[in-house]
């Protein structure tokens, strides 16, 4: 198997309000967009962040289509984290998490966007292997 490209699908209720958040905030770029629908990217992200709208009729599987993006984390790997709290916390973002060490070195903050979505943004100040 090759992957030639990945994506993260989330129903939300506001599809704008989710792309907007995510353009605004974190610098992605819609690439393309329907009636229910937005897919972003930013060439450094690695994958697209989907944005579909709750009950969109041609979603898959059925059982699924009425279910809301809840209970996960989408986490950004930044190179200074202190810089982004900064930033995100100048520019009026409500910051979910105040910013935070573990002991195996994760440095994160978590900010919500409009429909409830968590973005976690990470900076290892340790390697996961040195703990």
């Amino acid at each position: 198997m090759k992957i030639t490209a990945s994506a993260l699908s989330l129903n939300v209720g506001d599809v704008t309000a989710s792309a907007n958040f995510v353009k605004q905030y974190f610098g992605f770029s819609e690439e393309m967009s329907a009636e229910g629908f937005v897919s972003l990217s930013r060439p450094d992200a690695g994958f697209n962040l989907v944005f579909l709208k709750i009950g969109l009729e041609t979603f898959k599987p059925i059982h699924m289509r009425g279910h809301r993006a809840d209970g996960l984390l989408v986490a950004f790997v930044v190179d200074d984290i202190d810089r982004e709290y900064a930033r995100l916390q100048s520019e009026g973002v409500t910051i979910t998490t105040p910013i935070e060490t573990e002991p195996w070195g994760e440095r994160f903050f978590q900010v919500t966007d409009p429909n409830g979505v968590v973005i976690q943004l990470v900076q290892w100040v340790t390697s996961p292997s040195d703990s």
